[in-house]
């Protein structure tokens, strides 16, 4: 991967880049995509985080979604901690959580986009617009990351 080959993206062509990536997209609810990617950096934002994390934030969903490719984040003029938090919260296919949660682990300043990610995905108001079933799958998917991660509640 190229490390930052020019002047990183601001953090509002970041976040212009991924509303246009998940531009149509919704939520399990049905609500848009990006008040999702907007929750987690302001998230990440309320933990400390900075605008490397930030930018992550921003981007964490879209390669996992298809939305955005691993040679454009390659090639985004983004700093190479950036795209490392980006590839450490993508989720690959058939991957055990144990393996998910100790790339996050490992990587510098992942844990703090998935902590965020995980809380926004959690929040009650959210998980309530879901049918009860689909509610208390996630809830225990989002609980047993948090203990992998060693988040605690």
């Amino acid at each position: 991967m190229t490390d930052t080959p020019r002047t990183p993206l601001t953090p509002a062509e970041v976040e212009a880049a991924a509303r246009a990536a998940h531009a149509g997209q919704t939520d399990k609810a049905g609500r848009p995509y990006a008040e999702h990617l907007r929750a987690v950096a302001e998230g990440v934002r309320r933990r400390g985080g900075d605008e490397e994390q930030i930018a992550a934030a921003w981007l964490h969903d879209a390669v996992e979604d298809g939305k955005l490719s691993h040679r454009w984040l390659s090639e985004a003029a983004l700093t190479r901690r950036t795209k490392d938090i980006v590839l450490a919260v993508t989720k690959r296919p058939g991957e055990p959580p144990e393996a998910y949660a100790a790339r996050i682990l490992a990587t510098p300043g992942a844990l703090l986009v998935k902590e965020a990610d995980l809380a926004h995905n959690a929040d009650p108001v959210r998980l309530a617009a879901l049918d009860e079933a689909t509610r208390t799958r996630l809830a225990g998917k989002y609980a047993r990351m948090r203990a992998l991660l060693g988040l605690g509640g």
